[in-house]
């Protein structure tokens, strides 16, 4: 029996921004200013010290503005690069060398420095460990910066003894450092166009579409919908919007975020059409900057976590009951799959299944799956007499409100009981408080916590019947969770922020005196920033006492509400 043939249209977006350049090489590093820039991560005080030494051997006349002289970008990169070609020219550079990149999130930050370099007209090289060097060149193409050079770190430096990271300078790093200066080739080529908005870019059969865009890396593994025109079509009926507005950018593959590629991307996931305003309201809210969707590819493996609040749950049949987070209901499990398929699709966040060591965007170390769209239960809300999680994001109460952060992972289900409201927190501390405890160097350093409590309704009823509030559950947190300062130092440390001094924080007014009142690594310090920045949502199985946590990921994935906007006659539209 033949197989129905379609024809689909094209999941991505265009790319659009910087015009692609970079800076013309020099004849030789002789007489020239090269400034190092360090990201403060992975090692780079001691490589900088190494690669200045063979630059001196090659070029005895080259003059070395150290890292030092630039100091360690701290708090935001964006200002920091911002600031950087007006500070290079100042210390009348010539050339650029800047490092490492050795994860997810420092990655960028590299290439950010670099291009920033290149657009000012300065030859820039970044230092970039062997399994981030695609994820590099990704950002680079999204900056401009198509053939941009990069020198190799071999491996990974956190695990490399002093010599043999002496070793690989020398051998490696050294030699792709002046021949990225020096010798800049031809600009590639730039391929061929890509296709239109509605181009048919395939026909035939399902296990055709399904096998096209695995090859092509517009799925994610598992079969989807194919999104042909009159499908997408379907979607734009639940919207006012036109198909060609153009919602923001999506980098780092630099890829316009528009009303047709979030109908098709909605298509292909499984979402029903009528789903389409949610999904406008999450993509709106991840590519608000403060968001950073470009960093979801950082080693951690965080995934975005979608709270969908008003009566839109209802509407849309969303699961707040029983199994909230795990598949099963149509629009929890098929939003979510959305959420990380246009990551892949437009931001260009791929993990490249098949490309061993330097391939993939996508960094997550060991990576998570999508998480469903966690709903509140309203209904149970108001019955105890607390406001909705909307309203604790500055929404009133009854509106139709998406929130999506970042969720790095899930603790163990907590089991609580008694009538006294204490009965419950210190369990709960015992074990959500605990999980908070490990990414506490970077709440201290970048003063964002955004953890996420999910409490069943009959445990948040048992803290209202004692008279205590949600700020109450979060303040007792926020004073409770205590880590010893050294040991956050370690943790940073382990993690490859070379740099990282709750001290040299506290000295710059970046952390609170209270963070350095004696030279003691075993002095207690709050894990925590401000007992507003914790969420709670009330959700689960009605009939159960348990409260689950989810740690976020600091600086990366801060919450970002935005309101759904219906179109007109949404009544019967959806009906």
């Amino acid at each position: 029996m033949k197989q129905p043939e379609y024809e689909v249209v094209w999941p991505l977006g265009p790319t659009v921004g910087i015009e692609k350049s970079t800076a013309d090489g020099l004849p030789n590093l002789n007489g020239k200013t090269v400034v190092e820039v360090w990201d403060g991560v992975f090692r780079g005080d001691e490589v900088f010290p190494i690669l200045r030494e063979e630059l001196r051997k090659a070029f005895p006349e080259v003059k070395i503005v150290p890292f030092e002289t630039m100091g360690i970008p701290y708090g935001d990169i964006k200002q920091y690069v911002a600031k950087l070609p007006d500070r290079l020219r100042e210390q009348g550079a010539d050339a650029v060398i800047v490092g490492v990149g050795a994860c997810g999130g420092c990655t960028p930050k590299v290439m950010w420095m670099s291009m920033a370099a290149e657009q000012a007209g300065i030859p820039a090289v970044s230092i970039i460990a062997t399994g981030f060097l695609a994820q590099a060149r990704t950002f680079a193409r999204g900056l401009g910066g198509e053939d941009t050079p990069l020198a190799e770190y071999p491996g990974v430096p956190m695990v490399d003894s002093a010599e043999a990271l002496r070793q690989k300078v020398i051998s490696t790093i050294a030699p792709k450092a002046i021949e990225g200066l020096c010798s800049r080739g031809e600009t590639g080529d730039a391929g061929d166009g890509e296709p239109n908005r509605s181009d048919i870019v395939y026909r035939g059969s399902l296990d055709g579409v399904h096998e096209f865009f695995e090859e092509k890396e517009w799925s994610d593994g598992l079969p989807i919908i194919p999104p042909t025109r009159d499908r997408v079509e379907e979607f734009l009926r639940f919207t006012d919007r036109a198909p060609d507005e153009v919602l923001g950018v999506c980098y780092p593959e630099s890829r316009e975020a528009t009303v047709w590629n979030i109908a098709v991307n909605g298509v292909m996931a499984g979402c029903r059409p009528e789903y389409m305003p949610v999904l406008l309201a999450v993509v709106e809210a991840m590519i608000d900057p403060t968001f950073k969707m470009e960093l979801g590819g950082t080693t951690p493996g965080w995934e975005p976590l979608v709270i969908i609040n008003g009566p839109i749950v209802k509407e849309l049949d969303f699961n707040y009951g029983s199994g909230v987070m795990r598949v099963g209901r149509r629009a929890n499990t098929s939003i979510g799959r959305f959420v990380r398929l246009y990551m892949r699709n437009l931001s260009g966040l791929r993990i490249h299944a098949h490309g061993g060591e330097g391939g993939g965007t996508d960094k997550g170390t060991i990576g998570m799956s999508f998480n469903m769209v966690l709903a509140e239960n309203e209904d149970a809300v108001r019955d105890i007499g607390w406001q909705p999680f909307s309203a604790d994001c500055g929404f009133e109460a009854g509106e139709n409100v998406v929130t999506v952060q970042s969720c790095m992972s899930m603790t163990q289900p907590v089991y609580t009981g008694g009538k006294k409201a204490i009965e419950h927190m210190e369990i709960i501390f015992d074990v959500i408080g605990e999980a908070m405890k490990y990414r506490s160097w970077g709440y201290i350093r970048d003063r964002t916590a955004y953890p996420m409590i999910v409490m069943s309704p009959s445990v948040a009823r048992a803290f209202a019947e004692d008279g205590w509030s949600k700020l109450d559950i979060k303040t007792y947190l926020y004073e409770k969770t205590l880590i010893p300062a050294g040991l956050a130092e370690r943790y940073a440390h382990a993690n490859g922020v070379n740099h990282y001094s709750i001290k040299d924080y506290v000295e710059r007014g970046l952390t609170p005196r209270e963070y350095y009142e004696s030279d003691d690594p075993n002095r207690l310090v709050r894990c925590l920033v401000e007992p507003e920045q914790i969420g709670i949502v009330i959700s689960g199985d009605p009939g159960r006492n348990q409260t689950r946590g989810y740690p976020q990921n600091s600086k990366i994935g801060i919450p970002v509400s935005k309101r759904i906007e219906l179109p007109r006659n949404w009544a019967l539209r959806a009906a």
